[in-house]
């Protein structure tokens, strides 16, 4: 991720409003605490424990409800998360490598420690120099999802439709746009498509707020209870044992629980690049729901709507939120027709989810061992994981209706009532969102 600010801020003023935020958010997620993951859910779908790195789950994706009659589709607000990537630095493969090289070396691995050894190094000729970039397959996904979007509203693709698409300035995210305008522009080469990258779309494709930075990066905030929950739900020792036949080598080479850490992610990759290799085997199904439960808890407290971070996640997607209502508008007024694509993070889709309130995103605990209940990560942010509002409008009327995709498939909005589920109209969209843009801490 780019443009994120780091510098001191002072945490005295989260408590002027922080129980507010805890009472609204426990009060919105009542009703559907416990529709979130369960233990069943990771052992069925191992791949789902990668979290964030969960490949886009276009099986999932199911019919959506036709439009009311007579009216159609005329513009397209969308934003997503760049496409399935490598891990974020060489290095997250490599030091794994080199310790198993060695420990082969010095007659310390196992039979499955050596067989490990020999799946990594088929990785590795995959893999090197290629540290955050995005994958083959996170090309294929953007396509996919432009063709599809571009299937299901045709009506939206027709010939000089101009379309405005934007990314943030991290390489994956303008190759993901790249991929997702070109194959509109192969469907039909008539559209006029504007693609730009630059600091100008940042600040708000990527906005993180000081105070915001500030919680995340504080010492007396989360990290001492995260740092007691990690110890209870990593436990190295059978896959120590599993992998080194030395156990003196293990005490003096090897920190167990980074080791079963860095593993973990190197098997949540595997599924966004084009390999046949696998690590998931390695490890027990409560292993890999615990180990999923450390990633799952970082990013819950740090990005969405944990009960004691005082609300301050929603401030992040303010600025988008604004740039989505600005387009949309301007499109409405004009009489126009087209879309908006927009291309960023995991660490932005996550707290826009959460201030549009899609169902299930916003969800507000306080205890870690709720988390799981509460939020998912590879639901919210899988890789290529999209936002998107379908406007529709009618000959004669001026009641223009939106409905709300998480990855393509239909999600409600439970802070706003209608009368044609999955449908909105906008105009209640449009003042409940403007409503939330106007409220100050």
């Amino acid at each position: 991720m780019g443009g994120i600010l780091s510098h001191p801020h002072s945490f005295n003023h989260l408590n002027m409003y922080k129980n507010n935020w805890v009472f609204i958010g426990l009060l919105f997620s009542m009703t559907s605490l416990f529709a979130q993951t369960t233990r069943q859910e990771i052992w069925d779908n191992p791949e789902k424990s990668a979290g964030v790195y969960y490949a886009y789950p276009e099986g999932d994706i199911v019919a959506q409800t036709p439009a009311p009659k007579g009216y159609e589709p005329f513009y397209i607000s969308h934003f997503g998360r760049h496409g399935s990537r490598y891990l974020i630095n060489d290095s997250e493969y490599k030091w794994i490598l080199d310790l198993l090289e060695d420990a082969g070396k010095n007659c310390a691995l196992t039979p499955l420690g050596t067989d490990v050894l020999g799946r990594l190094r088929e990785v590795w000729k995959e893999v090197e120099w290629h540290g955050g970039d995005l994958s083959p397959f996170g090309v294929r996904q953007h396509r996919d999802i432009a063709e599809r979007m571009y299937k299901s509203y045709p009506q939206v693709f027709t010939n000089n439709v101009e379309i405005e698409a934007r990314s943030t300035t991290v390489v994956r995210c303008v190759l993901s746009m790249d991929a997702f305008c070109e194959r509109l522009k192969e469907l039909n080469p008539e559209l006029k498509i504007t693609r730009e990258s630059s600091l100008k779309y940042q600040r708000y494709l990527n906005h993180h707020t000081e105070e915001a930075v500030a919680f995340r990066s504080a010492p007396d905030t989360w990290r001492e209870e995260y740092r007691k929950f990690e110890e209870k739900h990593i436990k190295p020792g059978r896959l120590m044992a599993g992998l080194f036949s030395d156990q003196t080598y293990v005490l003096k080479k090897v920190n167990p629980n980074a080791l079963m850490l860095g593993l973990f992610t190197v098997a949540g990759g595997m599924q966004n690049i084009d390999t046949k290799q696998t690590f998931y085997d390695i490890f027990q199904k409560e292993e890999l729901f615990d180990l999923w439960q450390l990633k799952n808890y970082r990013l819950y407290v740090n990005d969405a709507n944990y009960a004691l971070n005082g609300g301050l996640m929603f401030e992040n997607s303010k600025p988008v939120l604004r740039n989505i209502l600005e387009n949309a508008g301007k499109v409405i007024q004009a009489g126009a027709k087209g879309a908006t694509l927009r291309f960023a993070h995991d660490g932005n889709i996550i707290p826009l989810a959460l201030l549009l309130h899609l169902e299930n995103t916003y969800n507000s605990v306080s205890e870690p061992v709720d988390f799981y209940k509460a939020w998912s990560d590879f639901k919210v942010a899988p890789m290529a994981g999209n936002i998107q509002m379908v406007f529709f409008r009618k000959p004669g009327s001026d009641d223009i209706l939106v409905k709300f995709l998480l990855h393509e498939k239909e999600v409600k909005v439970p802070t706003i009532k209608s009368n044609v589920l999955p449908y909105y109209h906008w105009k209640d969209v449009e003042a409940y969102y403007n409503g939330l843009l106007n409220e100050k801490k």
